[in-house]
């Protein structure tokens, strides 16, 4: 975690911020997820939180050891997607730093057997119903989210993200496929 490296979103009039980091996002899992890393997290700098005000921002930070990162970047796993990102240099992490724990949450936006009897009371098929119940849950939440799809289950849903509070120490730990995790900190800067 001594290394980070810097994705930024290149300004899009066809494309809202929010869809590139999605689909940035979503590559970045399925290459997490090959290489089996549990070593690699990320965090969001210009995050913003509020039901009203919350994006992950235009930044996409990846945190590992140099050497890892570097196999991250050797995979070429956001092909499709050049034009649209600015990749700064491999850098090491500047001495002064907090630290943070960047996890996912998890809240109630439809699941399988809600979004049945929701379809069935309505009339309407289960992936209608399933938006339908993430765009009400989702208007109540003040966590910036990405729209991904699962590796696993090839599933599109919201990952919510929680940049938990900033501390003085870092903590060691695993991060998941998606590069957060519930007991790991990365730092924040």
């Amino acid at each position: 975690m001594d290394h980070y490296l810097d994705i930024r979103l290149r300004p899009d009039p066809d494309f809202p911020a929010e869809m590139l980091m999605g689909a940035l996002y979503s590559k970045l899992h399925r290459a997490l997820h090959d290489l089996n890393a549990d070593d690699i997290g990320v965090s969001f700098p210009g995050h913003k939180t509020g039901v009203r005000a919350r994006t992950p921002g235009d930044q996409l930070r990846l945190h590992a050891g140099q050497a890892r990162l570097e196999q991250l970047m050797a995979i070429s796993w956001f092909t499709g997607m050049r034009d649209h990102l600015m990749l700064e240099a491999i850098q090491p992490v500047p001495v002064e730093v907090r630290h943070r724990i960047i996890r996912r949450r998890q809240f109630n936006t439809g699941g399988a057997s809600r979004a049945k009897r929701l379809a069935q009371r309505q009339g309407i098929e289960i992936e209608e119903a399933q938006r339908l119940m993430e765009k009400s849950a989702a208007r109540q939440i003040a966590l910036p989210f990405v729209q991904v799809s699962s590796r696993s289950s090839g599933q599109r849903f919201a990952l919510f993200i929680e940049h938990g509070q900033p501390q003085s120490q870092p903590v060691a730990g695993r991060f998941n496929h998606y590069g957060l995790s519930s007991e790991a900190t990365v730092p924040w800067f």
